[in-house]
């Protein structure tokens, strides 16, 4: 006897699908539950019997040698897939997947080099365009069915019709029927297809000859009529002839919720996942309510004022716009437009100021200890643990303090992550503003980040040993002092010794192989910073101070060669790096003899004639900054630079070099101020306006006020800075209006 097989067509991830599929089995009891997946990861299903394995979580899978080529099946609360495993572990039924193993999946040859990695059984593709007609059927049926039933989208069809519709009938039949139409219209499959639906079938019928009992299918409802239909066993494996063989690793990792919503490129996804967990948590009539008051408590922990009376308004409203559009009872859309009149004050602001807290939720899995689980992502979890840093799928900010033992352990797993190309948190502070003691980090957790880390297992099986193995394998491949420099400074920030010796080694070979002025002195910035956080990390820098000693001193004795000869632009992007390589210089403070060495390069190349304008106006501002340069001298200079015998384009540059992100000084040195003014009123309309573009860019650093005070001082005005012109007698009018004041003060303070 062949054993009778019930077909469960469901939409992935739908609420109303998992209550429907909970109903159909516990009518049926069935002998075995088949479910759509990969055949070759029905071992990990019982591991979801756990009760320490908490949704949303999602099976991964890669081939043993190819780790970027990962997998995602993603399962939340709601999907009928994990409900129907959950039902048959319960019950102690059998329960397996049918769909072909994970190898079908992977690339082929030609298109292996583009794909990095393929998430999840439908894969992760744009969000389906519902509103189009003559889409593609088998991409998006739901929103087929939805425009032949007069409905917009396909969410709103398929949430009255199955998923809020308290009295749905014989509701797969009818999906069934339904997609056989819609089947019909879509023509053939492609090859991948093809054979996922004849491997099912072979799967199912293998069963249904063993089974001594009925056999339940959960499947995507579009699959339903060709599972049904009659194929021969003899086509069906001719569609699965040459499959490929490789060696697949498999376990489950955590995942988000909005990453359930297909706007983040999950083409199976829901329009709403939070919105989907509250259907499915709170199934009787009470859902608009509870809705409702969930939206007022996330309103209220914004600091917005939600009164009583506005929630039952709220909700009335919600129930008025479902029966004048039709639909069973209030659902998200409705909702959604009441909550922004009633308690948004009709401003739809507000609302986007909640709207992702509500509709995608901010929950991530969680996997059992015991799970077996990639190296990496085991290490992981037990970091997170002993850092109690909790993986959160909404943004947050995290500070930490480095002299606090939990605060240099969290930012060192950070950094070590960031070193693997994981960047759970992105550093938003380093501290420069408050000292090297601080940081300030934006946590935010994405399901691809356990892909990541399984594709660093080549470089080791814990964080630290991968870390280190990775910043070394990418030292011996960086090719220039500043490459080196910040590979180091990640080191360093990481706790990675053996990874930050074998980088100063290589920055020692590297700066005796080189003469480059612009690598030295471009490598001295991030130098700097490591010198100054190895005080906050414990790390002995001494020879580190050496080195920097070293570089600087080459790239101040080819400065001035390297400021000759330049165009526009390679004079720009020099001027940068001088400017940093001086505030590095001075901000590491070595010894004397370096800052003198320093300062000679700088008068040479001000007193260069052969020297790029823009950089000699440069390091001439640099050398003023510094005091190493008077005023007189830099007046001098200027008067110099901007004389009627140099050429405008020389005169501009220099002007832009001097003043570049510096214009305040023109507020305060009188003799700099008179030079630019004479410049500027000797110039002909034309060239005035050549270089207007030059002159704003220069003034741009002044604020609104400090270009008041600069109109003032150039046309003799005194400012009080309020705004206000001070008399031209002000000095001598003062003392008497002091007076004034003095007794209106006193005669107040007696009559209080």
């Amino acid at each position: 006897m062949v054993a009778d097989v019930t077909y469960l067509g469901i939409r992935h991830h739908g609420p109303g699908s998992a209550r429907r599929v909970v109903e159909a089995l516990d009518a049926l009891q069935p002998v075995e539950v088949l479910i759509e997946g990969p055949i070759d990861l029905s071992d990990q299903l019982p591991l979801l019997a756990d009760d320490a394995m908490l949704p949303p979580v999602a099976q991964l899978a890669y081939p043993k040698d190819a780790p970027h080529q990962a997998f995602f099946w993603p399962f939340a609360v709601f999907s009928p897939e994990y409900q129907a495993v959950k039902w048959a572990l319960a019950a102690d039924v059998a329960v397996r997947y049918i769909d072909l193993p994970v190898a079908w999946r992977l690339p082929d040859a030609e298109a292996e080099a583009e794909t990095t990695s393929i998430i999840d059984q439908e894969a992760y593709r744009e969000p389906p365009q519902d509103d189009m007609p003559g889409q593609n059927i088998r991409q998006d049926p739901i929103g087929a069915l939805a425009h032949a039933a007069g409905y917009e989208d396909g969410e709103s069809w398929w949430r009255d019709v199955i998923e809020e519709n308290p009295d749905p009938g014989p509701v797969f039949a009818a999906v069934t029927d339904a997609m056989t139409a819609l089947r019909e219209q879509e023509g053939g499959l492609d090859r991948i297809e093809a054979a996922r639906e004849a491997h099912m079938r072979l799967e199912i019928a293998k069963s249904a000859k063993t089974a001594e009992g009925p056999i339940a299918v959960v499947c995507g409802a579009f699959h339903v009529p060709a599972l049904k239909a009659k194929h021969t066993a003899k086509d069906d494996r001719a569609l699965l002839k040459g499959a490929p063989k490789v060696k697949i690793m498999a376990t489950w990792a955590p995942w988000t919720s909005p990453r359930l919503a297909f706007t983040s490129g999950y083409g199976a996804g829901v329009a709403a996942p939070g919105w989907c967990k509250h259907l499915w948590e709170n199934p009787g009539s009470d859902q608009a309510s509870i809705w409702v008051a969930r939206i007022a408590r996330t309103l209220r922990k914004e600091g917005q004022v939600v009164s009583t009376a506005s929630l039952i308004e709220t909700e009335r409203l919600a129930k008025t716009l479902a029966a004048v559009r039709g639909r069973p009872r209030p659902g998200f859309e409705e909702l959604r437009d009441a909550t922004i009149s009633c308690l948004c004050y009709g401003d739809p602001i507000l609302w986007h100021l909640i709207e992702s807290k509500l509709i995608l939720g901010n929950e991530v899995g969680c996997i059992p200890e015991n799970v077996p689980a990639a190296p990496l992502l085991e290490d992981l979890q037990k970091q997170q643990k002993k850092a109690r840093l909790k993986p959160e799928a909404l943004e947050r900010d995290l500070s930490l303090d480095l002299r606090t033992e939990s605060g240099l352990f969290r930012s060192t797993l950070l950094h070590r992550l960031l070193a693997l190309n994981v960047p759970w948190g992105k550093l938003a502070d380093a501290g420069r503003s408050r000292g090297t003691f601080r940081e300030k980090w934006k946590l935010q957790w994405q399901p691809e980040f356990a892909v990541q880390l399984v594709e660093n297992l080549v470089y080791g099986t814990s964080i630290e040993n991968a870390a280190s193995g990775r910043l070394t394998a990418n030292l011996s491949e960086a090719q220039t002092l500043p490459a080196l420099a910040d590979l180091v400074f990640a080191a360093l920030t990481a706790q990675l010794p053996l990874a930050a010796q074998s980088g100063i080694d290589r920055l020692g070979e590297r700066a005796a192989q080189t003469n480059d002025c612009r690598e030295l002195l471009g490598s001295l910035r991030p130098m700097v910073d490591i010198i100054r956080y190895g005080k906050a990390r414990k790390t002995d820098t001494a020879k580190f101070g050496t080195l920097f000693e070293r570089i600087a001193t080459q790239g101040a004795v080819q400065l001035h060669y390297a400021a000759r000869n330049l165009d526009a632009e390679a004079s720009r992007a020099f001027s940068k790096i001088l400017a940093d390589a001086d505030g590095a210089i001075r901000l590491a403070d070595m010894n004397a003899d370096l800052t003198d060495t320093w300062v000679s390069a700088l008068r040479k190349v001000t007193y260069d004639e052969q020297a790029a304008r823009l950089v000699m106006g440069s390091a001439s501002r640099l050398l003023y900054q510094a005091e190493a340069m008077s005023p007189e001298a830099a007046t001098l200079l200027l008067e110099r630079m901007l004389s009627p015998g140099t050429a405008v384009a020389d005169a501009a540059a220099f002007f832009e070099g001097f003043f570049e992100g510096a214009g305040q000084r023109l507020l305060y040195d009188e003799a700099l101020r008179d030079c630019v003014n004479d410049w500027l009123v000797s110039l002909d309309d034309d060239t005035f306006m050549e270089h207007l573009p030059l002159f704003r860019r220069v003034l741009s650093a002044l604020d609104k006020t400090e270009k008041k005070r600069l109109l003032d001082v150039l046309f003799g005005r005194r400012s009080s800075g309020t705004g206000r012109v001070l008399s031209e007698h002000a000095d001598a009018l003062w003392p008497d209006h002091f007076e004034a004041l003095k007794e209106i003060l006193i005669k107040g303070a007696r009559n209080g």
